[in-house]
């Protein structure tokens, strides 16, 4: 199934606690007049507006493949920030743009190396590459998903499928960046605390992310089931602190051509 499970109410639950990779990576960008952008996952839009003002851009293009997000992100398009459907792992523009921006996306597409070549194929001389990625795969959100996609009755209706780990240890960017011809880069491993009410809220976390690659592909049933079992394995893996300090490692890397 490759059914749309992206939930704009859910994904943005933790709305704050989200945005602050993006303002992150936001301050390493810099701004230029004019310049032509593209956002890589752009979501609801809201983030890549604010991208588009804070750098003053001429143009900017958001993509996403999520057909529930754009709904979100597209009343937001005026003044040269428009949206439009995509699949990053597709995107293969050639000297196109001034910023290639990719916030909490890239994570989702395998191959990394090929990936950047292309990303760095759609930059114009002089041009920018800012992306930030999730890298928290060995936390126990993360860990028992996978644990769980590969036992009973989930397995066999996911046709073996777990979700993979495609992000690449931080320091391998560097060498990746310096291949692919940049003069500059900064790339860096930082890990975010966030407060959230209880250990429960990050089964609604993950809900959001995480979890939908195993919704798309599984029965409404079934997948109900599934979150079952992966509250009761996940919480006793967790403190029990309210509140509850959710750590999450992210990649930032930045780069100029």
């Amino acid at each position: 199934m490759t059914r749309d499970t992206w939930d704009p109410a859910q994904y943005e639950r933790f709305r704050d606690e989200r945005a602050r990779p993006f303002l992150d990576l936001l301050a390493l960008v810099r701004p230029r007049p004019g310049m032509r952008v593209v956002d890589l996952g752009c979501g609801t839009g809201e983030l890549t507006a604010r991208l588009h003002d804070e750098v003053a851009a001429g143009e900017t293009l958001g993509i996403d493949r999520s057909e529930a997000m754009l709904a979100r992100a597209r009343p937001l398009a005026e003044g040269g920030l428009r949206f439009e459907a995509g699949d990053i792992a597709a995107f293969a523009a050639r000297a196109a743009y001034d910023l290639v921006f990719s916030n909490a996306a890239l994570h989702w597409v395998d191959d990394h190396a090929a990936l950047f070549a292309r990303l760095t194929a759609a930059l114009r001389l002089g041009g920018q590459l800012a992306v930030q990625m999730p890298a928290n795969f060995d936390h126990p959100s993360h860990v028992v998903a996978a644990e769980i996609a590969a036992e009973a009755p989930f397995r066999d209706a996911l046709g073996g499928h777990v979700r993979g780990r495609p992000v690449l240890p931080h320091e391998d960017y560097t060498l990746l960046l310096e291949r692919l011809g940049y003069a500059e880069q900064h790339v860096r491993l930082q890990v975010y605390g966030h407060r959230l009410a209880a250990r429960d809220e990050v089964v609604e976390w993950v809900k959001g992310t995480l979890l939908t690659d195993y919704q798309r592909r599984l029965p409404a049933e079934l997948y109900e089931r599934f979150v079952a079992r992966y509250r009761e394995r996940l919480l006793p893996a967790l403190e029990d602190t309210r509140p509850y300090f959710f750590t999450f490692k992210r990649v930032l890397l930045w780069a100029q051509r």
